[in-house]
Parts: C-alpha cells; sequence; structure tokens
C-alpha cells in the first residue's frame, strides 16, 4: 500500500511551499518517524517525517515550489518496489568514478526559485581545485558562492548576468589534473539573445559531490557590468540585479495594494541631543555601543504602537490582523540596495541591546551575512533618510505593515518657544500609513505620541 506524502496545511493564509531538502533518496527504505523532507514557506520552515516503514518514491525535487495539498512522494509499505521512474529524482548516493559532477544552484529557502549567475571566478576549461571558490551567485536578497567539490576542469554551461531556476546545472567538473586544462583558459561564454538559459535540472550528484548549500558570504558585491552590459552610442544597458528587480517590484505592489497616506511633524532633537552629551562616557563604557538617535526612535514607536494598536496591525483579505507584539524593522543602505533586518521584541529590550542589535545588522548588511530571518516578519519600519541629507520625503510602506516612519536630517532652525524666537535642532518626521485600516486620526495621534516620546525622552523611560 502506498502512502502519499502531501503537503500539509501551514495557516497564516500560505498556499505554497519550497521543497528544500530530501533527507532520505529515491527508492531509498525509510523507517517510521525518519525525517523525509524539509518544506519551507514564507514564514516558517517544517519537517515531514515517515508515517510508517516504507521505501520511499519522490515525484518533487529539491527547489520546487508547489501548492498546499500537492502530493510530493509516497511511500511503499508492503516492501515492494516502488512505482515506475518518478518525475524527478533526489540525489543519488554515489557518483560513477571519473564522471562529470554537476554544478546545480542549490535551494536558498523563503521561497527563493532563482538565482543570478553573478561573476564565475574560474573560467571555462580552467582546472581547479577541490573548494575553490567557482561562481557568485545571487538571488533576491544576498550573494553567495559556490565551491568546487572535486578537482578537476570546469566546464560553464551558463554565463554570467543569467537568471536560472533552483536546481539547474550551471557547470560541471570533469575529474583530471591540471595538464587536462585548456591552454589559454578563455572567458566564460557570454549570453546569446536567442539562446535560452539551460532548463532546470533538479537531478543532482551525490550528496558527497553536490556543491555546498548557498550560503551567504562576505566578499565584495559582483560588479554589474561585463557580458551583460551593453553600449549603446552615449547609453550603456545592463540587466537589473535580482536585489533591484525585488524592490522595484516590492514597491509597485506596496503602492497597488494599500491606500497610503502621508502625514508630517517636526521634533526638537534639544533634550535627546543633551541627553547622549551628558550620558554617553559612561554609556560607553558600561555597555561597548554609543548612545545613538536610533534607539530613541526604536522605542518612541515601540510605545506609540502601545498607545495606538490599530497601525500594529495589517489586512488580510477581509480579516484584520492586530500583531500583540513588537519586532520594529529599521532600514539600512547597503552596496547593494535597501535591506531592512527586523529589531525583534523592542518592548523589551534596552537601549543599550537595541543599538548592540543595529550595529549588529549594519555589519551583516555590509559583509553580506545577512540571513533570511533576519528580515522577515517585522510589524513596522523605521527609515532614516536623515543619514543622506534628506530634508523630507514620504516613505513607501513595507507590506503587509500598516506604517512607516520617515526620520530626516537635524536642522539648526528657529523656532518660537515661550514666545521667543531660538534657534533649535529640528527634524522632520514623515508617517506613512494604510489608509484603509488607519484612520487620519489615529494616524496623527500616533505621530504626536512619537513627538512627546523624543522631545521628553525621561518619560519615555518610564513609558508614560
Amino acid at each position: 500500500m502506498a502512502i502519499e506524502i502531501k503537503v500539509p496545511a501551514a495557516g497564516e493564509s500560505i498556499t505554497s511551499a519550497n521543497i528544500a531538502k530530501w533527507y532520505k533518496g529515491n527508492g531509498e527504505t525509510v523507517k517510521k518517524g525518519d525525517k523525509l523532507v524539509s518544506l519551507e514557506t514564507d514564514k516558517v520552515s517544517n519537517e515531514l517525517e515517515a508515517e510508517a516503514d516504507g521505501v520511499l518514491t519522490i515525484t518533487v525535487g529539491e527547489g520546487e515550489e508547489v501548492g498546499i495539498g500537492t502530493v510530493i512522494g509516497s511511500l511503499e509499505t508492503n516492501g515492494d518496489e516502488p512505482a515506475p521512474a518518478p518525475k524527478v529524482e533526489a540525489p543519488k548516493k554515489e557518483a560513477e568514478p571519473g564522471a562529470a559532477v554537476d554544478i546545480v544552484v542549490p535551494a536558498a529557502g523563503e521561497s527563493i526559485t532563482s538565482a543570478n549567475v553573478a561573476q564565475w571566478r574560474k573560467k571555462d576549461g580552467e582546472f581547479v581545485e577541490k573548494g575553490e571558490i567557482l561562481v557568485t551567485l545571487e538571488t533576491d536578497k544576498v550573494s553567495n558562492e559556490l565551491e568546487s567539490p572535486i578537482a578537476g576542469i570546469l566546464k560553464v554551461q551558463v554565463p554570467e548576468g543569467e537568471e536560472v531556476n533552483i536546481g539547474t546545472v550551471i557547470a560541471t567538473v570533469q575529474p583530471g589534473s591540471a595538464s587536462a586544462a585548456t591552454p589559454d583558459a578563455k572567458p566564460t561564454p557570454e549570453p546569446a539573445e536567442k539562446k535560452a538559459a539551460p532548463a532546470p535540472a533538479p537531478k543532482e550528484t551525490a550528496a558527497t559531490s553536490r556543491p555546498k548549500p548557498l550560503s551567504v558570504v562576505s566578499t565584495p558585491p559582483a560588479k554589474e557590468s561585463g557580458p551583460s552590459e551593453v553600449k549603446e552610442g552615449r547609453t550603456t544597458r545592463r540587466k537589473m540585479s535580482m536585489l533591484r528587480r525585488k524592490i522595484a517590484t516590492h514597491l509597485v505592489n506596496a503602492q497597488h495594494t494599500a491606500a497610503i497616506l502621508t502625514t508630517f511633524n517636526e521634533v526638537d532633537m534639544t533634550a535627546i541631543m543633551g541627553l547622549r552629551k551628558q550620558v554617553q562616557e559612561d554609556f560607553v563604557k558600561k555597555h561597548g555601543v554609543k548612545l545613538g538617535f536610533m534607539s530613541f526612535f526604536v522605542k518612541a514607536v515601540t510605545q506609540a504602537l502601545k498607545d495606538v494598536p490599530s497601525i500594529n496591525g495589517r489586512i488580510e483579505g477581509n480579516e484584520v490582523v492586530e500583531n500583540h507584539f513588537y519586532d520594529i524593522g529599521v532600514a539600512i543602505g547597503t552596496e547593494k540596495g535597501l535591506i531592512v533586518p527586523v529589531l525583534r521584541d523592542c518592548d523589551q529590550k534596552s537601549f543599550a541591546t537595541v543599538e548592540q542589535d543595529i550595529l549588529d545588522y549594519a555589519e551583516k548588511g555590509r559583509s553580506g551575512n545577512i540571513s533570511m530571518e533576519d528580515l522577515t516578519g517585522g510589524v513596522f519600519t523605521i527609515s532614516n533618510g536623515g543619514v543622506y541629507g534628506s530634508l523630507l520625503s514620504t516613505p513607501i510602506l513595507n507590506p503587509p505593515q500598516s506604517g512607516i516612519l520617515g526620520m530626516h536630517t537635524i536642522q539648526q532652525r528657529p523656532i518660537a518657544v515661550n514666545g521667543k524666537v531660538e534657534i533649535r535642532p529640528m527634524m522632520y518626521l514623515a508617517l506613512s500609513y494604510d489608509h484603509r485600516l488607519v484612520d487620519g486620526k489615529e494616524a496623527v495621534t500616533f505621530l504626536i505620541r512619537i513627538k512627546d516620546a523624543l522631545e521628553n525622552p525621561h518619560r519615555m523611560l518610564l513609558e508614560l
């Protein structure tokens, strides 16, 4: 009797999952309770176990995205041979001696279905040692490198600049010595307009000869130039990076799916600047980090979310989902584009912990070590255009969130204080919000709460 292995429902309106990894091979005998497969959705990961002893048949390979309820394999529990050749095979146990080893784009999780061949580190026909870096891949969030699983001659099949699906064979390494390498190895082939990228090939070599799973590395980003760049008179045409395409799609979708409205105010930074100057030395001695402005804004936003809970929610279909936690995203600019890592449980963190988290994320963003988990799950976002000199802007929502706060540059401006004109360090604040869920009164109240907390930081420390 065959037991179907299906993708289970994951709740939260999740409609699909990615086959991240098969722990057992096609045709392999498994025991009840053995881990069979790891599934990843855009929110969570989970593993399926064998319901009984039997022989595993895989029908959907690693890297494929399938709908909830899809049959991805089966268990033959009577000990008979499994059904004939499945649609997609899982990795075999061993590669044949002397056979070329495929270099495959491995699954990257978080529903990522494709990657861009950013830069070949070795040339076509060149001899490579085991463990040498062969290629840099870019997904819509991070950069990754693949190493050579064996020593041999590299045969490149997909040139730089091409976007390919997870599971695609982009090269092979033929076992051999340096003497067999092609003299004056040529650069990797240029993409031809009429030549399509190789079709996805979920079939992989043995686990011992597969490239390492995608892992974010700390190398400089590959330049967007080379084979994918075409000069046309006084212009240059090049493909958008995956990250830039992702940002573009994300921002356009935000405009199309929410009724975005922005309200403005300004905050007098005198009290915060004075407090920082007064305690900075002692703060650094005790905590090892500087007391910056961002921790004040994170704590002010957290308090405002408690006071105006409608902004700490989102719309899903005809329902409103209200969050009872305070995970705040902080936008950080990198060489590749904007990333928004999330500070978890900000209501439970001290100013020092918030500052340390921000420093850690900034370093991970610069080095490329940011993980998918770091970028997901926020309920509200803070964007600081002021570090670039922005005086005023209207930030765009980060769906499905219902609010985003824009910080701006601090300017010395004349303002009226108790009937007198004084020069004060002033900052414009902008709150963009989803007007479908948040009314104007609530948005203005929220922004004033933030203003009051920043201008009276001692009250914020007491959560007043």
